[in-house]
């Protein structure tokens, strides 16, 4: 029986800030993956990569290493794969905080779908407050005056957890990158 010389899997992993770290695995298993910071970088290393055959490797599975909390969010929102690396890399450099955060909750939360060429992250209708809890929204909400003028010798005798309940029928919470969401979806 001949030995077969079955390449290393050697990784050179530099951590950096900012750029996220991805990594391409092969589903090929007699090949090894490879991490990359850019479209382009994905691009040059996949067309020269070969399995233990001598084959090129055409599918990957993207992972996402390292980077930002929000870009981690954005990256599982959106089910990254290689055909949308570049729009990914662009989204984490051109997007706002803010937009991203909007599409994460219209594609992860709201059931919408976002096309880098075609959608315009700005464009979901959804109303967002960066607040502890309903609690918190329903005072605010007092505040802002939604529910009309209320005298302030009357305020300490309103339910908010009751309005808070109630707010829960048309608004949801969740955690993003470590903060607390409310937003509803229109």
């Amino acid at each position: 029986m001949q030995k077969q010389n079955i390449p290393s899997c050697e990784f050179q992993l530099q951590i950096q800030t900012q750029e996220p770290l991805l990594y391409a695995q092969p589903y090929d298993i007699s090949a090894c993956g490879f991490y990359f910071r850019s479209a382009q970088e994905f691009t040059d290393k996949s067309s020269r990569l070969l399995n233990h055959y001598g084959h090129p490797v055409e599918e990957f599975e993207i992972q996402f290493i390292d980077g930002d909390d929000l870009d981690c969010e954005l990256f599982k929102s959106l089910s990254i794969h290689q055909g949308t690396i570049g729009d990914y890399f662009n989204a984490c450099e051109y997007f706002s905080d803010d937009q991203k955060i909007k599409v994460i909750l219209a594609t992860g939360e709201c059931g919408y779908s976002f096309d880098y060429q075609s959608d315009d992250p700005d464009g979901y209708d959804i109303d967002i407050y960066e607040l502890d809890s309903l609690r918190d929204l329903a005072e605010q909400f007092i505040e802002d005056g939604l529910f009309g003028d209320i005298p302030e010798n009357i305020r300490d005798y309103l339910d908010l957890d009751a309005i808070a309940r109630d707010l829960g029928m048309g608004y949801s919470e969740t955690t993003i990158a470590g903060k607390n969401y409310i937003f509803r979806c229109a």
